[in-house]
């Protein structure tokens, strides 16, 4: 049991998790629930321009492949921060509890603090490609 109590499980637990999150929120959600258009549709309603809704699908799908797989780590947890704050920005007028009518910011600020963690924690020894692959002492 004392051996999964390392920083090395734990970055490696953290950054296939918010992957996972990420893959699910941009390939199934985005693409295929509310597909590109209906999302672009969605940002144009609430004051953005539409062609950012194609840009946060590309980076949340591209952060979540690069997560899991552990690719560039820091790169892709700063590269996504700003896109899991604007998600808690959208979702502020709903209220806290994402359970509420519109979802409420809970979650996506959930998941930018959990971005922030894998930012400073890396990839850690189980990381494809990350610039700290050697072991979190």
């Amino acid at each position: 049991m004392n051996n999964l109590l390392k920083p090395d499980i734990a970055a490696f637990i953290l950054r296939v998790s918010l992957g996972t999150v990420l893959l699910a929120h941009s390939i199934y959600l985005k693409l295929f629930v509310f597909t590109l258009p209906g999302t672009a549709d969605f940002f144009i309603s609430i004051g953005l321009p539409g062609f950012l809704a194609y840009l946060v699908f590309m980076i949340e799908a591209v952060a979540g492949i690069a997560l899991v797989l552990g690719v560039k780590t820091r790169l892709f947890s700063m590269l996504i921060i700003p896109v899991l704050l604007g998600a808690t920005w959208v979702h502020g007028s709903s209220g806290w509890l994402f359970t509420n009518a519109g979802g409420g910011w809970e979650y996506p600020l959930f998941l930018s603090v959990m971005a922030l963690v894998q930012l400073v924690l890396g990839g850690g020894r189980y990381a494809l490609l990350s610039a700290n692959r050697q072991t979190l002492q």
